[in-house]
Parts: structure tokens; sequence; C-alpha cells
């Protein structure tokens, strides 16, 4: 594995008195693609938050290329390269597709703005067919590809999609995680937060488990599908 651009060391975090994620080890490195694989309720999004400014941890560190970002705020998460894109999309569904798209330039690169928006044209043809049209009128498959191109537009170093899949046709989610082997043969660094097993450990280097909160498994791929109890345990395979 190459140097690590995120680096997660001994990350508790909760809501209240409620301790969510318990201890949680993680790294990504450059260029890398990394699954992180769970359940509903297992902690997926709240690491996601923590690690993008959004929830502050109780305890443990955040680093991104060496730079400490444990309780920086979100925009200088954003600065530095670390992007989400979050479960549900959230897009701004009464601006139109290309307003959507330059919003995401907003905190990083806006100097490349126009380019990356035409580099997103590019990349997804059918959001220029609608550029001019309201995003809240795209179909679901639509949206989420203005999610990932708003995502894009600020240039990431790494990208985080939170559940992409969620909720796409079969033929649309083939067509993601093709997008997501493109991304990564690109050389962008990609953690994928996903429920979707089987095509997650077709594109991606490394994986997590995410279970009650905890690391379970760290692997590779191979591993993991190699083990009988594992898939069972962890996977419900």
């Amino acid at each position: 594995m190459s140097a690590a651009l995120l680096d997660v060391r001994g990350l508790h975090a909760g809501y209240g008195a409620v301790e969510v994620l318990r201890g949680i080890d993680l790294n990504v490195g450059e260029g890398e693609a990394v699954a992180l694989l769970g359940s509903n309720g297992a902690g997926k999004s709240t690491l996601n938050n923590v690690m993008c400014g959004l929830y502050a941890p109780w305890s443990g560190t955040v680093s991104f290329d060496g730079a400490d970002l444990t309780r920086a705020h979100y925009r200088d998460v954003v600065k530095a390269g670390l992007i989400q894109v979050p479960e549900g999309r959230r897009i701004f569904p009464n601006l139109s597709v290309r307003e959507n798209l330059e919003l995401g330039a907003f905190t990083r690169a806006r100097e490349h703005r126009a380019d990356n928006v035409e580099k997103s044209f590019v990349l997804f043809p059918r959001l220029r067919e609608r550029a001019g049209q309201v995003a809240g009128t795209l179909s679901g498959g639509e949206q989420q590809m203005l999610a990932i191109a708003r995502g894009l537009m600020a240039e990431p170093r790494l990208l985080i999609l939170d559940e992409p899949s969620l909720g796409l046709s079969p033929i649309l989610v083939e067509e993601l995680f093709t997008l997501i082997r493109r991304l990564r043969d690109g050389g962008l660094a990609v953690l994928l937060v996903e429920q979707n097993v089987g095509q997650s450990l077709e594109v991606v280097d490394r994986a997590y488990v995410l279970e009650n909160g905890a690391i379970r498994f760290s692997g590779l791929p191979s591993q993991l599908l190699g083990s009988d109890e594992l898939r069972r345990a962890y996977l419900g395979l």
C-alpha cells in the first residue's frame, strides 16, 4: 500500500451518552480505492461525518496528508481536498444542474470551475443535456450522477462515496461501479462506503468491515471473500 493519505487512529464518537464508534483505525493511501462495508446502524455515516468535520470525535485522531484534521472546521476539510458525496445525494433541488455543479467549486478549485463543469459534462453526458434543468426534476440515477460530479468539481484528493448505489436500478448500479473503477484507475483515492458487498469488492484494493462501531476485518477483498467464516459472519454471503 502507498503512504497513507487519510489516517484515522483510535477514533471514538457518539451522540449524547451513546457511543457509536469504538476505536476505529482506518487508512487510505494515495490513489487507492478502499471499501468500508457494514449494515445499517454499523456506524458508517457517523465515521464519514467525523472524518469530514461535521461531528467532533470524543477521542482519537484524523489526519490527512500529514495534517491534523481531528477537529478542523468542515470548510478546512474541503479545502484540504477531502470531499464527501453524502448518502441521499443532497443536491439543491431548486437550482439547475449547472448551478449545482458550480456550487461544488465554491470552497475549493473555484478558479477551475468552468473547466471542471466541462469535464463533468464529458464524464456524464446526460448532465450536459440537462444543464439548465431544475435538479429536483432529474431521475434518481441522474441525481446521483450530479452528486458525484458536484464532488469532483472540488478536485478532491480523496472522494468519499456514501452509499452511492442506494435506490438505483441494477443497470445504473453497473454504470456507477464502472465509474468508480475509472476514477480509481485515473489515480483518485476513493473511500467507498457501501452495503453492496459483491460489486464493491470488485473495484477496490482493500476493504474494512464495520460492525457495531468497531472494525471487525481489514484486508484484501480476496481474503474476505475467501473465508467462509468471515463471509457468513459479516457479509451474509
